[in-house]
């Protein structure tokens, strides 16, 4: 997919990060990055963004972000006399949440009707969002000052969440010399417009799924609201995030089915973030809890 060709042209040496970024967006979810600062968060999702051809707001998540900076104002014509809306930047195909950590609760709320209705209302006035249409959000992990932790509510809107992490060590050697990575991403150019990515949304969708992959998905569920460590597993829609997720990763691949792999590679990734341990510490903690649970369950043949 040319997409990834570009995307892995920008972010080196992590192709299984940006094919996961990939697949969010076929998926019809929305991607959380969490990670230090400088390992290229933001560049994944200017570089996602520039290589589609649909419209792109950044929003820079601050201390004193209102509400309405996200979702827009009514401003008062005189000429009308009537109360015009002003759509703000959540009016996107691909809106990006940078360090969506640093903004108040109350602000980071104004995020949940959109992410999950794909409209927000105003003034007992409802408006629809672009389609396709995508959040994607960065964050810093919660040691570092000035940062308001994503309430249980918020996470579980974002159907994927992403660790970047150090790069290898020729990639970063190549990194080094490349300097500022927006340079190059300045230079790409779309090569997927938004009918295109719909398309493709429609396509995955009728990827095959069978029943016993179907139980082996209600499995790993169902251990996760049972397993001692846990005090809530994974929610029905973290369920039918991972359902959309495995299709549209078989889909990325090129298959017309789900196979137990699908599964294996996403699960961790959809489920991870959604889970409250007794003794969490940090987002990858209940990663690495479901990929222990994953290898207890028994794949069915």
């Amino acid at each position: 997919m040319r997409l990834k060709e570009q995307l892995d042209s920008v972010v080196l040496g992590k192709p299984d990060v940006t094919k996961m970024a990939i697949v969010t967006l076929i998926a019809k979810g929305h991607l959380l990055i969490e990670d230090i600062p400088g390992v290229g968060k933001t560049t994944l999702a200017y570089a996602l963004a520039k290589g589609t051809k649909c419209s792109f707001k950044k929003v820079q998540f601050t201390s004193d972000l209102l509400p309405s900076d996200i979702i827009g104002v009514s401003i008062y014509n005189q000429e009308s006399r009537e109360f015009e809306f002003k759509q703000g930047p959540i009016f996107a195909n691909i809106v990006l949440a940078d360090e969506i950590n640093r903004t108040n609760p109350k602000t980071q709320s104004a995020l949940l009707e959109a992410m999950n209705e794909r409209k927000i209302s105003v003034d007992k006035k409802t408006y629809n969002l672009p389609e396709p249409f995508m959040v994607i959000a960065t964050q810093n992990p919660m040691e570092y000052h000035g940062t308001f932790p994503l309430p249980e509510s918020q996470l579980d809107r974002f159907m994927m969440h992403l660790k970047i992490g150090y790069p290898e060590t020729e990639a970063e050697k190549k990194a080094l010399l490349m300097g500022s990575s927006f340079q190059y991403i300045d230079n790409l150019q779309p090569v997927i417009t938004c009918n295109e990515i719909l398309m493709m949304q429609k396509e995955a969708e009728k990827t095959r799924l069978d029943k016993d992959l179907l139980e082996y998905m209600h499995k790993i569920i169902t251990m996760t609201r049972k397993d001692d460590r846990i005090r809530l597993g994974v929610s029905p829609r973290g369920g039918q995030f991972l359902v959309n997720a495995v299709k549209a990763h078989a889909y990325f691949l090129g298959k017309d089915y789900v196979t137990p792999d699908d599964i294996k590679v996403a699960a961790p990734l959809i489920f991870g973030h959604r889970l409250i341990l007794k003794t969490k510490t940090y987002i990858s903690d209940g990663r690495l809890l479901i990929e222990e649970i994953i290898s207890r369950i028994p794949v069915p043949v």
